[in-house]
């Protein structure tokens, strides 16, 4: 069996995914190849991981490459986790519409920022799934945790011709927050979620075959932590009777209601921890983690290696799935999958997260039904943006993209027709060199550009840098607190460390 890592570069995710994987015996014996676009980060994920492998006495020698075709030839699992561009191209996901005063925490999966991370990563993924088809073993697997992962699992699933499932951790979080806010143990919950990546809804908690879900309301609001962080999801969940899987911070962007007016923004949103909603605070913590690492990449060859006994085993899906669908143990947890009716009131061929199970006899996805009304309509507006964004990205198509743009419920909400026109015409721009779909297209840009600039009829920037900003942190800084940044740029989901 052979297992590729793509985009082994994200140190902290890469090895936490490794570390899963090797903790199931039977997968012990895989040729695993790490690949990424950035040989100095793959060097130093490769030498941490392979100390781990040694340090369990395993004999798995890691391969790295920075060649695509020889990391995904003849494998069985690639597991992807790509970010095209790295921070430099995401910096202009959100500092050039925050400019417009399109405010923006995240940026990864919906508002302009994820319309563009999109356009991004699906020229990328249609280029992988093309070496898939050519390479790999006929029946391979695609696991992609890569954003926005539903525009992207859509595109790999409909245009690249590759079996992809689409992977996201978020809705585990939400679940440990009920079961604090209940009061129960988790084993004791039974959790049914569904809706689209980023955008799920908890339709059901039972305990004990009794529903839940009615005091959840009661709970987040005398909750005393959660009362102040989850501000957008309580009223959410207030106003339409379902929580959201998402962080604050990820669903104020993607619902036209909490960012949409500047001197509102703050009431909405705790400056604790970034996820809870800080202006940019991903980029941010991004910046931060890269610079950590870069420094203290030394310190961390000197800590004790991963175990390998299960006890450093974490949530993540890809293993679990690999696992199940190699030694027939069932697995059931929440993928991203073509809908194909499992949810009625959303379009078929769109991407929905659900509820589903692994084993020997591969994926298997039941059917939900119909969504909450009020929980359906939000969605299919996402939709509606997804497909004019998947559309535009696979097609080099800016009309679409500035359609997306219009129609996306933040940036339509903050914007004029004008201010979306303008906006879109200086991120394509600025993303020339990652988006060669758009050649003609940026062309024209740059003429239109220099047109308004001759003639003084730009669109002058606000006087704004965002109601919620932090400051990004300098390296002696963050050395004040070495083993709270340590923990954070190690773990592998980006919202359960405070920082």
């Amino acid at each position: 069996m052979k297992i590729a890592f793509i985009g082994a570069g994200s140190i902290g995710f890469c090895r936490q995914l490794f570390t899963d994987v090797m903790s199931v015996p039977e997968l012990r014996d895989a040729e695993i190849v790490f690949m990424d676009v950035n040989p100095d980060n793959l060097d130093m994920v490769r030498q941490l991981c392979q100390r781990d492998v040694d340090a369990n006495g395993l004999s798995v020698k890691i391969a790295a490459t920075t060649d695509r075709r020889v990391a995904v030839k003849d494998a069985d699992y690639i597991i992807n986790s790509i970010r095209v561009g790295g921070l430099e191209a995401f910096e202009t996901d959100v500092e050039i519409p925050l400019k417009y005063g399109v405010d923006q925490c995240v940026g990864d999966t919906l508002c302009i920022g994820g319309i563009m991370y999109g356009q991004r990563v699906i020229a990328t993924m249609l280029d992988i799934c093309k070496d898939i088809r050519e390479l790999a073993k006929p029946d391979v697997l695609h696991l992609s945790y890569s954003n926005p992962n539903a525009m992207a699992t859509w595109a790999c699933n409909q245009y690249g011709g590759v079996n992809t499932l689409g992977l996201c951790h978020g809705e585990l979080h939400g679940e440990d927050q009920i079961v604090e806010v209940l009061g129960l143990k988790r084993h004791d919950l039974d959790f049914t979620c569904a809706g689209l990546n980023h955008q799920t809804w908890y339709l059901s908690v039972k305990h004990n075959g009794v529903e839940m879900r009615d005091r959840l309301l009661e709970g987040f609001l005398k909750h005393e932590k959660f009362s102040r962080e989850e501000k957008v999801r309580i009223d959410i969940l207030r106003r339409f009777g379902y929580y959201s899987t998402e962080s604050n911070g990820h669903l104020s962007e993607y619902v036209p209601w909490y960012r949409k007016r500047q001197k509102d923004i703050a009431d909405w949103i705790e400056l604790g921890n970034w996820i809870n909603g800080e202006t940019c605070g991903y980029l941010r913590i991004c910046k931060e983690s890269r610079n950590w690492f870069e420094t203290d990449f030394p310190n961390w060859l000197k800590e004790p290696a991963r175990k390998y006994d299960g006890s450093d085993r974490g949530f993540e899906h890809a293993s679990y799935i690999i696992e199940s669908l190699e030694t027939r143990r069932m697995y059931r947890g929440h993928f991203n999958v073509i809908n194909r009716h499992c949810i009625e009131n959303l379009p078929e061929d769109c991407i929905v997260e659900v509820p589903c199970y692994a084993d020997g006899n591969g994926i298997s996805v039941p059917r939900i039904g119909a969504l909450p009304l009020g929980c359906a309509a939000i969605l299919n507006q996402t939709v509606s943006v997804q497909r004019l964004a998947v559309e535009a990205a696979i097609n080099g198509d800016d009309m679409l993209l500035r359609q997306a743009a219009l129609l996306d419920p933040l940036t339509g909400a903050v914007l004029d027709p004008n201010e979306v026109w303008q906006m879109v015409d200086e991120l394509l721009i600025a993303q020339e060199k990652w988006l060669p779909q758009y050649a003609s297209a940026i062309a024209e840009a740059k003429q239109r550009w220099q047109a308004a600039e001759a003639s003084g009829s730009l669109i002058p920037p606000k006087p704004y840098e965002g109601t919620t900003r932090l400051k990004t942190r300098s390296i002696e800084e963050l050395s004040k607190d070495a083993e709270k940044m340590r923990a954070m740029v190690s773990n592998a989901a980006k919202e359960k460390v405070e920082v």
